[in-house]
């Protein structure tokens, strides 16, 4: 990924678009360049997010999955 100093509000009005794979890629080139703590945390924020979206959605899954089972 090229590196690209994006303003915070552009940068604020993409993320709500990006998948997490895409966030952790500009999180990991930030970190590698250009280190904004500010833009840093507000990646990492993000991440996070959709990371602990997916793993509840998955830890549901498992759980009703189980349950159907038994």
């Amino acid at each position: 990924m090229k590196t690209q100093k994006l303003t915070w509000r552009e940068l604020n009005h993409t993320l709500g678009t990006k998948t997490e794979a895409e966030v952790l890629d500009m999180l990991n080139e930030e970190r590698t360049n250009l280190r904004r703590i500010v833009v840093l945390e507000r990646l990492h924020q993000r991440y996070n997010s959709l990371r602990v979206t997916r793993e509840r959605i998955e830890l549901f899954k498992e759980a009703t999955t189980k349950w159907k089972r038994s």
